[in-house]
């Protein structure tokens, strides 16, 4: 598989539809900017949809991708390495925040096991029978995973993608399930964007103490050693030190792009993917919002680099598409003041802020 390939894939949305999206906006009752960023939420949505009015968004779903990476056995995550299988199990329980997120909002929630460390019979057979491979290699010293592993990690995410499209979902909160997914995630932010360790180094959702921190960017930055030299080539960087959920997320937004199903990413993990996506077909970013800033400064780095501007900052940084998942209700409520407000009469100017 080439990545490449998608850049002719990928358009962006319709302009023409945009256009008329704000020119209906011109005509509402309410003064151009006194919704704020909701009326151009409500306008990218219309674009992404080909349609004027924005129709509703019905049918969301939250879709996680779930893995475990060996470089957590390095003591770089607030998590015990090979214990994702255990942030799974709290989503199916509903125990976690975006399942009880989701429950409230009444939206379906998907986790797909690219590669989870622990064995298959602990969790339900319709989450695991995807899995590409147990766990990754330790990216510090060795590759995450083979190039065939890779390649079939991106085809199970645009499978995913396919599906879901096909189903009639009509707006993904994509997020992930992960230990050791921020470190993988950072070298591959660090590398695309060129800088060093220390500069993308967070301490991830559950949170590390300085030592733990000094051995994360350790690792981030031996991880880019092996990295720059397969820059040039988006898969062999994923196998290099992505991973399983990393490639099969990639492969999701860029069929996502593709589909012309809109997606809302959550953390670094999400942006990371992203900036791998963008790599290879630059058109795909416009596809997709930013839930929230989750405090990772990978993220921050991502996010700037693809020109997305995120919609909260409000600290969350549990990650799962918690951050993402909160964001959905603003989408929506501009897709609703978008269609719903009415359009004052032709012979009407419209009222000041203050009338």
């Amino acid at each position: 598989m080439n990545l490449d390939d998608f850049s002719d894939l990928i358009e962006r949305p319709d302009g023409g539809i945009r256009y008329d999206a704000e020119a209906r906006r011109e005509r509402l009752s309410l003064p151009a900017g006194a919704l704020g960023r909701l009326d151009e939420l409500g306008e990218w949505l219309s674009a992404a949809q080909a349609a004027v009015p924005v129709r509703p968004v019905e049918q969301p779903r939250v879709v996680l991708f779930a893995g475990d990476h060996g470089v957590a056995g390095l003591g770089v995550s607030g998590r015990a390495a090979g214990t994702a299988y255990e942030l799974v199990r709290e989503v199916l329980d509903g125990a976690s925040p975006v399942a009880v997120l989701a429950r409230r909002m009444n939206v379906p929630v998907r986790v797909v096991d690219a590669g989870l460390d622990c064995d298959p019979a602990l969790l339900p057979a319709e989450v695991v029978r995807h899995r590409v491979r147990r766990g990754t290699g330790r990216i510090d010293v060795e590759d995450a995973m083979t190039l065939e592993e890779a390649n079939a990690a991106v085809e199970l995410g645009m499978a995913i993608a396919d599906e879901e499209a096909d189903s009639g979902t009509d707006l993904v909160v994509l997020g992930d399930l992960s230990v050791g997914g921020t470190t993988a995630a950072s070298t591959l932010v660090a590398a695309l964007c060129g800088t060093d360790a220390s500069v993308v180094t967070g301490r991830g959702g559950a949170g590390i103490d300085d030592l733990a921190w000094m051995r994360k960017c350790a690792a981030i930055r031996d991880a880019l050693r092996r990295a720059r030299p397969v820059l040039g080539d988006q898969l062999a960087l994923l196998a290099a030190v992505g991973g399983p959920d990393l490639a099969a997320t990639t492969g999701f937004l860029l069929q996502s792009a593709v589909r012309r199903m809109p997606v809302i990413l959550d953390g670094v993990v999400g942006a990371a993917c992203g900036l791998v996506a963008q790599r290879a077909a630059f058109r795909s970013p416009d596809w997709w919002l930013a839930g929230q800033l989750s405090g990772e400064p990978a993220q921050a780095k991502a996010l700037d680099r693809m020109a997305v501007n995120p919609l909260l900052d409000h600290g969350v940084r549990v990650g799962e598409g918690t951050g993402a998942l909160l964001a959905l209700p603003l989408v929506q409520a501009a897709a609703a003041l978008a269609a719903e407000l009415p359009e004052r009469p032709a012979d009407v100017p419209v009222a000041d802020e203050e009338g």
